[in-house]
């Protein structure tokens, strides 16, 4: 399924959030309106119960408590109505939330299962997983062509700065910058970074065999 189908059923999906969610919060907001106004019921009750205390028959205090106390009582009432409306209005928007977290997995899935099919290796042959079976994740933004084409243009890590990052974009490589152009990976499977531009690491084109990025040759010298 292309990109902008899950764009398109998401955003029908959302459509009528705004409405549900201004009707949500016009109801809490009459609540607490409501509310105030019984606070201050009781708190008239109050004073008038204190002030004729001594001159109430017995069942006169009785009946006064008793109103004072039915106004309490829907003051709660009208409290766990707000605590409903509130944790359905949260629902809500993670139901929506919890959607398009699935439909990103699921597309990721799919970007992963053509590259897959479309045998994207180095020139040796070597598949891109790490010793240990486990496949290494690859930039998303080198696979953002549908048809994944072969073709990838070459980019300078100048070009990077002047266009627009997500803040929630991982970023790679020495440069610390969102993957762009051509990119490889560390055959290190502990290595932290994992993914390389060609033009930070001194590359023009795929070296034959293994490659371990500046870092892990150093450590692997070391040993």
């Amino acid at each position: 399924m292309a990109t902008a189908i899950y764009l398109e059923h998401y955003l029908d999906s959302i459509e009528n959030l705004p409405c549900e969610l201004q009707r949500n919060f016009t109801l809490m907001r009459d609540l607490d309106n409501r509310t105030e106004e019984k606070k201050g019921e009781i708190d008239k009750l109050a004073e008038e119960y204190i002030a004729n205390v001594k001159n109430l028959a017995s069942e006169q205090r009785v009946e006064h408590l008793q109103k004072i106390q039915n106004a309490y009582s829907k003051c709660k009432e009208f409290s766990d109505d707000k605590v409903q409306l509130a944790m359905q209005t949260y629902e809500m928007v993670d139901k929506h939330i919890r959607r398009l977290d699935a439909d990103l997995a699921r597309f990721e899935n799919e970007l992963k299962e053509k590259l897959e099919l479309s045998g994207y290796e180095s020139a040796d042959g070597r598949a891109l997983k790490s010793k240990s079976g486990n496949q290494k994740t690859f930039p998303v933004s080198l696979h953002d062509d549908p048809d994944l084409s072969d073709t990838l243009l070459p980019m300078q890590p100048s070009d990077v700065l002047d266009m627009p990052v997500d803040p929630n974009e991982p970023t790679y490589c020495l440069c610390h910058q969102v993957s762009y152009g051509e990119m490889i990976g560390c055959d290190n499977p502990d290595c932290p970074i994992e993914w390389f531009h060609f033009a930070c690491v001194d590359l023009a084109t795929k070296p034959k065999g293994k490659w371990f990025c500046p870092r892990c040759t150093q450590d692997r010298k070391k040993k």
